[in-house]
């Protein structure tokens, strides 16, 4: 492939074995004659286990192991999982109750893992299952999102998992009490379940004293630091890999306790063992996201502009802390506390709740949505209350200069907020969206445009690991600390390592997702996986470069080798050599050292993603149906290395926002039963759903790494639930609607028109 221009579209190099079916996942490449795993579970949300008896079960045909928590125990398991926590507002930690892999003596939602068995085939595994006598003595499901209540775990009286505070709580309190005008707004965020393409699964093989441990996850290291503590090994006794990937979306970056049992039962066994989960399994079991209810002030003075904003929030954390749960669900907010906004006094409280629901701490789309939905949902209250444009009163107290250090102080390199929101409006054709609302009243028709304004903070580690090597074919294999769940990073990385190196783009091979090829890595999540890779990627190629000019200088016996992107050569010589023809002579001579090169970088600070997002609903009054006429997103995502992997993951991500904001919901009964535990039940946003998406960037690139990227993977979502959210309360507005809360289901939208007194006709 001839050499090309930076940020030149290009097709993603993966497509190709995606479409035609042959991508690798972990079901496909388990090892041949690996044994089957099924974890038995519980039925009922809450209980004491009275009766757990495994011995017919162990009797059955093709079955090799049946194990309870104690059976765990014996093989030498550190049963209780790794949970996040922070500290509270008064000094003391957050609530630490133990997660034990299989149940230990109670369960705690429905779903609960209590027992496994390994058999030769799965239907074997489901026979015996189905012999285990589990007997559960029942007890109250607690679902309220309010403290108080019987509690769940003796470390959390009450199910308080924790009460934490950010911000100025005197400064705030002064703001308000100061402020020309105060707008409040509850905001609901839904519990919505990932639903990634490809189940979580894994498998384990022990051989030699080694565990290689094979899962569909969104990086490594993790997964290998709290195998080897939980089943007492040590750390180079463990080999995790990351074969591709079906989608992540934060659910798949931690650990779960199936990993942990079929590592035990493969161990035990000294025969692979496999698990993959099913639809209905991953729904009751996959760690969920949101959840939480936040209450929203903001001040204004008598311009207005921004003088202060409050929050109170509510988190339900499901039955267990999961592996980064406390703090995502309460620092979700102070990151973007202050949005694009120049509020110089902030406070929020977040109070998390344990219930009998499934562990909540992934976030499909992540970027901390409910922290930007809540802002653009009171923003847009206080242009109705306030009799203002949306879009001046956003730009009234828009960030202006930079670096802007916020209230809880993070630093905002770069950005013109205004441009992107100027940018926004002419390409949404704002000024036409009048005549198209009367149109549509003709038509009986509500019609609505909502705005959202958005900031995103990239977070994760700042810290990772390239290494590259020069390969005799006169290619190269680049090794990342990240993992690709379908976002094309293979496409990226090649496309750098070429473009830098003059190496044809074909001959470059990325391998990702080995333990046992790159020492260390962060794994991929919170928009990071480019920005930092390629920070380090571009790091170890100069450091080749520059070895490079070393030696052909003592080779050539020249001073000021240069390379001009192609090839090396030397002023006023016809000296000329690409570098994998350099390498073949370093090969030659014994140079090995400079065919291997590895560099860890780490970020100066974190960059900031941000955007304007506009929608247009029609909503049908007679049935409550909902249509996405129109979506306009304008990004500033930096410095774009491949821009059409950009465009898809905006478009991804904004259909993310629309299910949650229109069609997803998880619902569970008094008695913490999953009611939406199918795709019969679960509203999946699908492509008629949607409109083609109007997409534009307005980029001001980062100077807080040396690529000027900002990141993208989430800004979709994060946009498009206040959008649409605003887009829905600005139609529904015209019928006499005051307040309305996500999803907005025809029947819910029908409800609220209804209770209105709207007539239809």
């Amino acid at each position: 492939m001839d050499k090309f221009g930076k940020s030149q579209p290009a097709g993603r190099r993966e497509d190709l074995r995606f479409l035609t079916g042959k991508g690798q996942y972990v079901d496909d490449i388990a090892p041949a004659g690996a044994l089957h795993a099924i974890f038995l579970r519980s039925m009922i949300a809450h209980g004491t286990i009275t009766t757990l008896d495994l011995a017919a079960a162990r009797q059955m045909p093709g079955v090799h192991m049946v194990l309870d928590a104690a059976g765990l125990e014996a093989l030498g398991v550190e049963l209780g999982m790794k949970g996040a926590r922070l500290k509270n507002a008064d000094g003391t930690m957050g609530a630490g109750p133990e997660r034990p892999v299989l149940a230990r003596d109670r369960v705690r939602y429905v779903g609960e893992a209590v027992a496994v068995i390994v058999a030769e085939t799965v239907a074997q595994a489901k026979d015996a299952a189905d012999a285990i006598v589990l007997d559960i003595d029942d007890a109250p499901a607690i679902l309220a999102m309010t403290p108080g209540h019987a509690a769940i775990h003796p470390e959390a009286p009450g199910n308080l998992a924790y009460d934490w505070q950010a911000g100025n709580a005197a400064a705030t309190d002064a703001a308000f009490a100061a402020a020309a005008h105060h707008v409040s707004l509850e905001v609901i965020h839904n519990r919505i379940i990932v639903n990634a393409m490809e189940p979580r699964g894994a498998w384990a093989d022990w051989a030699d004293g080694r565990l290689h441990f094979c899962v569909n996850g969104q990086g490594v290291w993790n997964q290998k630091a709290e195998l080897a503590r939980m089943l007492n090994l040590p750390r180079e006794a463990v080999r995790v890999t990351n074969p591709d990937v079906g989608g992540g979306f934060g659910m798949k970056a931690m650990t779960y306790p199936e990993y942990v049992v079929i590592a035990a039962a493969s161990r035990a066994l000294e025969r692979p063992v496999r698990w993959i989960s099913e639809r209905t399994e991953g729904m009751l079991t996959d760690n969920a996201g949101r959840d939480l209810v936040a209450q929203a002030e903001l001040a204004f003075d008598a311009d207005l502009r921004i003088t202060g904003y409050r929050v109170n929030l509510v988190s339900n954390l499901g039955a267990y802390n999961s592996q980064f749960a406390q703090p995502i669900q309460s620092e979700l907010f102070s990151k973007v506390l202050t949005g694009v906004y120049d509020i110089q006094a902030a406070h929020m409280r977040a109070v998390g709740i344990y219930t009998n629901t499934t562990p909540v701490d992934a976030y499909r789309g992540a970027g901390r949505p409910e922290a930007i939905l809540t802002l653009e949902r009171v923003m847009d209250e206080a242009a109705r209350v306030l009799r203002a444009d949306p879009f001046d009163l956003r730009s009234r107290s828009f960030i202006k200069s930079f670096p802007y250090k916020t209230v809880v102080g993070e630093v905002i390199d770069v950005g013109d907020f205004d441009r992107v929101l100027s940018r926004a409006k002419v390409e949404g054709d704002v000024m036409g969206f009048a005549a198209r609302q009367a149109e549509a009243r003709a038509r009986g028709k509500l019609r609505g445009l909502g705005l959202a304004t958005y900031i995103e903070c990239i977070l994760g580690d700042a810290t990772e690991t390239a290494r590259l090597t020069l390969d005799a074919d006169g290619g190269a294999t680049l090794y990342v600390g990240t993992q690709s769940n379908g976002q094309g990073h293979e496409t990226v990385y090649a496309r750098m390592v070429a473009e830098q190196t003059g190496i044809d783009l074909d001959k470059v091979r990325i391998v990702q997702g080995d333990s046992d090829a790159i020492a260390t890595g962060g794994g991929t999540g919170g928009s990071r996986s480019v920005t930092v890779q390629g920070t380090a990627t571009r790091a170890t190629v100069q450091t080749v470069l520059a070895a490079f000019r070393e030696f052909l200088s003592d080779e050539w016996q020249v001073a000021g080798v240069a390379f001009d992107g192609l090839a090396f050569g030397a002023p006023g010589t016809n000296l000329r050599l690409t570098l994998a023809e350099a390498a073949e002579i370093a090969r030659n001579r014994g140079r090995t050292d400079l065919l291997d090169t590895s560099r860890k970088t780490t970020l100066d600070g974190r960059s900031f993603p941000n955007g304007a997002h506009i929608a247009e609903v029609e909503i049908d009054p007679q049935t409550g149906a909902l249509t996405l006429d129109r979506y306009t997103v304008v990004d500033d995502f930096g410095t774009l290395i491949a821009p059409e992997l950009a465009v898809g993951q905006v478009h991804g991500g904004v259909a993310q926002g629309f299910g949650q904001a229109v069609t997803e919901v998880g619902v569970y009964d008094a008695q913490g039963q999953l009611l939406t535990a199918s795709f019969m039940d679960y509203a999946m946003p699908r492509a008629d759903d949607l409109p083609m998406f109007r997409f534009a960037t307005e980029p001001v690139p980062s100077i807080m790494n040396p690529l000027g990227m900002k990141g993208c993977g989430e800004a979709g979502t994060v946009g498009a639930l206040g959008a649409v959210s605003n887009a829905v309360r600005d139609a529904l507005a015209q019928a006499g609607v005051a307040r309305v809360d996500m999803p907005f289901t025809p029947l819910r939208i029908w409800t609220l028109l209804e209770e209105a007194g709207y007539d239809a006709h």
